[in-house]
């Protein structure tokens, strides 16, 4: 269900960009149906509440009614009056008292495409589960009992023939003159096309552009580099960014359960995507964190709008399952997960991430990219917009970072690869600091006390640093050097693939506290003293 209503809202976006009063291209209406089952999951009330608060009149929703969930028959577990909780959504709501009567079925569901009510439309479609199987019908063994033993019989009982695999010559013809019909109607839309991009040259490209997912060959060059001296959270230097790639990337859009105030991902530009707008690029999903996760999975699978949404770090557990879908998928998600670590300071332990970030890391496909400074912000907004093939996490900090010395465009590189040396040693190499993050200068300040001998090295995607050759990993932190140290404010599980078995990891294996970020990070241990404090540890 979230993912339809974010096909339906893709959809939408694009008809506002691109149809114009002499071509509609986009016009279609995405159906989907649901079950019992569907109608009890979190996830589809959020997303349902929001569709029917936003109008979103091109999506239609069928609802199997059958009375059935796998465990036991639905009345065990629920006994709500669903219709009318859709009807309280915002949605129209239309029944078929027979769904196993395929022409009941056909004229509701004529009527719920025709429908000019302004509203997405509900179907409430009453049938009966495992028709003509005498064993399993109207029962919950219908569910998940495999019907193919039940073949032969189930063939006597609805009068069908004995072939496994019948089509009658009825159907065949019905068919034939569909597939007629509907190759005119397809003709006839490519006309219309063919004129629009005759007419639109200019938003042809656009749109070609947007179905790619294609942006501009030299993105960071569009960014402008922040000054030496800036001093910046990671979530406001996001905020910059987002600004300047929004206006290279035009089909970018932006979602946040009710949080823009906090993790700055608003549009500048782009207002509010609404029923009088619907050319806006930044949705209020309000605090519904799985189904904005479901919502943008929707997006990304319709193509030709790109799709980020944000939320608090530790909300990200909320949103887990359509960001481990978003993942399986290969759908190109962003997510601005920002306060990401104990530097939330105030909030306490439940909004301190300390297991989160490492948690996310483990997803396959899944970058999960904690940048240091402003440039590399600046460079993991890129490294996420020219990855197509996979979601992309931007975990942000809430409290002020200072900027890191090196060269912009260097650090910005090094962002995309995963991982680079930010400081080199300047005498024989001793020692590897490695570290991510707002804990990033924490590594650069204890270098300086270990001496000219320690290298830092800013590791904010291990999954993009893995892609790279194995040449490159070993350019970075040499296999020779097993003096290493890492500095995370978050669990220290995973480290160990970085600092070796003689290596040590600093963290935080345990909560958080509630105090001012910068008193949580020093009682923690997360500070330039700890760091070189931990290297004289090492042999």
């Amino acid at each position: 269900m979230g993912n339809a209503v974010g096909q339906a809202i893709a959809a939408q976006m694009l008809a506002a960009r691109f149809n114009t009063p002499e071509h509609k291209i986009f016009d279609h209406i995405v159906w989907a149906l649901a079950g019992d089952g569907c109608m009890q999951e979190g996830v589809a009330s959020e997303a349902a509440a929001m569709a029917g608060h936003f109008k979103v009149d091109n999506l239609i929703l069928i609802y199997d009614a059958n009375k059935v969930t796998l465990d036991a028959m639905a009345i065990k577990s629920q006994s709500e009056d669903t219709a009318r909780r859709f009807e309280a959504y915002g949605f129209e709501v239309l029944q078929i008292e027979n769904g196993n009567d395929i022409t009941q079925v056909r004229e509701v569901l004529e009527r719920a495409r025709t429908s000019r009510s302004g509203r997405p439309r509900f179907v409430v479609a009453h049938t009966l589960i495992g028709m003509g199987i005498a064993q399993v019908e109207g029962t919950q063994q219908a569910h998940g009992e495999g019907g193919a033993k039940f073949v032969a019989e189930a063939h006597k009982r609805l009068g069908l023939p004995e072939e496994k695999f019948f089509v009658s010559d009825e159907v065949r013809e019905f068919f034939g003159q569909r597939k007629v019909a509907l190759a005119g109607a397809h003709a006839e839309w490519q006309r219309t096309y063919e004129a629009w991009r005759a007419k639109n040259p200019q938003l042809a490209i656009e749109l070609d552009d947007a179905l790619a997912l294609r942006a501009p060959a030299e993105l960071s060059a569009k960014i402008p580099f922040f000054a030496a001296d800036s001093k910046l959270a990671t979530r406001k230097a996001g905020e910059v960014v987002l600004q300047a790639v929004a206006k290279q990337v035009p089909y970018l859009m932006g979602a946040s359960a009710d949080l823009y105030g906090s993790t700055f991902n608003y549009i500048a530009d782009g207002r509010d995507w609404e029923p009088g707008h619907r050319a806006g690029r930044n949705i209020r999903i309000g605090i519904r964190e799985h189904g904005m996760g479901a919502i943008l999975n929707g997006i990304a699978y319709h193509g030709g709008v790109r799709a980020s949404g944000a939320t608090f770090m530790v909300f990200a557990d909320y949103m887990r399952g359509a960001v481990r879908l978003a993942a399986l998928s290969h759908l190109p998600v962003i997510y601005i997960f920002t306060h990401d670590s104990v530097g939330v300071g105030e909030d306490g332990p439940t909004h301190q991430p300390v297991e989160t970030v490492m948690g996310l890391r483990v997803i396959p496909y899944l970058d999960v990219i904690r940048p240091a400074d402003p440039e590399e912000t600046a460079g993991a907004w890129v490294a996420a917009i020219e990855r197509t093939d996979g979601p992309t996490v931007l975990a942000l900090t809430r409290q002020a970072v200072p900027m890191l010395p090196g060269d912009a465009e260097a650090k910005r590189a090094g962002v995309r690869r995963g991982g680079y040396v930010l400081l080199k040693e300047t005498a024989a190499l001793e020692t590897i600091l490695i570290a991510t993050g707002s804990e990033v200068q924490c590594a650069i300040s204890a270098a300086r006390e270990l001496g000219p001998g320690t290298r830092v090295v800013s590791l904010p995607c291990f999954s993009r640093f893995e892609r790279e050759s194995a040449a490159y990993r070993d350019s970075v932190l040499p296999p020779a050097c097993a003096r290493r140290v890492s500095i995370e404010a978050g669990v220290t599980l995973g480290w160990e693939r970085w600092i070796g078995a003689r290596g040590r990891a600093l963290g935080i294996d345990h909560f958080g506290a509630s105090a001012p970020g910068n008193v949580v990070m020093e009682k923690f241990g997360i500070t330039a003293d700890a760091v070189v404090a931990a290297v004289r540890t090492l042999a």
